[in-house]
């Protein structure tokens, strides 16, 4: 009878731990969270899991989406209202056995670059990371089928995805259309040149310091984008020297979308007169892009941006994709500048030029420098130092700044 009743106890606790093991892989993998972030050609959505993942990540059309299937998972209750400027929304939802889906609608046209999984390290837990890639309809269409699925899953793809099943959804949030984005203020850093030891350019004839004038006009047009609804910062709100690169690092703490930078010129021809506008060379941009990449934290340098994990290649080419972006968006602006400026005062002839200035090297914040005239020249260093001047030129420049954030494709990005 003992002998009977040590069986049993032994039975039983054999049933017990096979329980807990079929449970435990019944449910060996939680997903605990989804983030996304803007890459400089798409987006990178990471999820957060307690263990290494078996995945499927595939493409569906009408609508657009991508597909991520986990095997034999669990899900925590995901952010599904999210959005960027490649992501319109999520779903979840379960399919056969204890797989999960998590459904990524698409706000545009665009495929899977890679999925790949990244193991515990500096404080993070297992993530899959999937990489996206914005394009056009027609690759879109050739980027469907079980060709371009990319998993780790030992499980055969077909057994899965064809046909693909209807998911049960955990939760139905309400579908997020791919046109209705939460509208946030557009951020716009203002950088009044010059400042404290540095003078800047002196007026020829009134002596009047650049630093001054520059400080005035960054006012102004603070003034006037607040009204317009703008979240406006200067680099300086006084008479204060603040090195170049300080500059940057103040337009990249503020999050700015737009910088620019407020300047008056000088020159030794006292006839020399009007207006221009500077963005980045393309020489000066890969050649910062460089040194970039061997003095600063790559971590630091590009917002949104993930640089963790790759090698200095990887890293340089990130860099330089990143500005070579944010240059397009600078002469975007500087284009829309030039036209409103010309409506109201004169201009240089090649209005819009190039120059390797410090201070439009941010990698990832579209950035002009204006020059408002030439303080060496008597009737714009008398202009420049009246008010009724200035606001004219701060209508004009935020008229620019509207037409840029109203683009098509600068507007899709947000």
């Amino acid at each position: 009878m003992r002998f009977l009743n040590r069986w049993i106890i032994g039975m039983l606790s054999l049933l017990c731990l096979m329980f807990l093991f079929a449970f435990e892989a019944a449910a060996s993998v939680k997903v605990k969270d989804m983030r996304l972030g803007n890459q400089p050609d798409g987006a990178r959505v990471v999820f957060d899991l307690n263990g290494k993942p078996q995945y499927h990540v595939f493409l569906l059309d009408s609508p657009k989406r991508v597909v991520v299937d986990f095997d034999d998972a669990d899900i925590e209750q995901l952010k599904t209202r999210v959005s960027n400027q490649v992501v319109a929304g999520a779903r979840v939802g379960t399919l056969g056995g204890n797989d999960k889906r998590v459904v990524i609608d698409l706000s545009r046209a665009a495929v899977v670059k890679k999925a790949f999984v990244m193991a515990p390290q500096e404080g993070l837990g297992w993530r899959l990371v999937v990489d996206l890639a914005m394009t056009s309809d027609g690759n879109f269409k050739t980027q469907l089928g079980d060709k371009y699925t990319q998993t780790n899953s030992t499980k055969k793809p077909e057994d899965e995805i064809k046909p693909i099943p209807t998911p049960t959804y955990l939760q139905e949030p309400t579908p997020v259309p791919a046109n209705s984005k939460i509208r946030r203020k557009r951020i716009v850093v203002l950088d009044p040149g010059h400042g404290g030891k540095d003078p800047g350019a002196i007026g020829s004839y009134n002596k009047t310091y650049e630093k001054n004038i520059t400080l005035e006009m960054g006012k102004e047009l603070k003034k006037i984008l607040q009204n317009k609804g703008y979240v406006v910062y200067l680099t300086r709100e006084n008479d204060i020297f603040i090195p170049l690169r300080q500059r940057i690092k103040i337009a990249q703490k503020h999050k700015a979308d737009l910088f620019m930078s407020i300047h008056a010129d000088s020159a030794r021809n006292h006839s020399a007169t009007g207006l221009s506008v500077y963005t980045l060379s393309d020489t000066a941009s890969d050649q910062e892009a460089a040194a970039l990449a061997e003095r600063e934290n790559k971590a630091d340098i590009i917002g949104g941006i993930d640089l963790g994990g790759n090698t200095k290649e990887v890293n340089d080419i990130l860099i330089s994709l990143s500005q070579t972006d944010t240059r397009n968006r600078s002469s975007k602006y500087a284009t829309y500048l030039v036209q409103e400026m010309s409506k109201s005062v004169k201009l240089v002839r090649n209005t819009h030029r190039f120059a390797g200035f410090a201070v439009l090297k941010a990698p990832d914040v579209p950035a002009v420098l204006l020059e408002m005239g030439y303080l060496s020249n008597r009737t714009e260093e008398a202009n420049l130092r009246t008010p009724a001047y200035r606001k004219k030129l701060g209508e004009a420049a935020a008229r620019a700044i509207d037409r840029y954030f109203t683009d098509p494709e600068i507007a899709s990005i947000y």
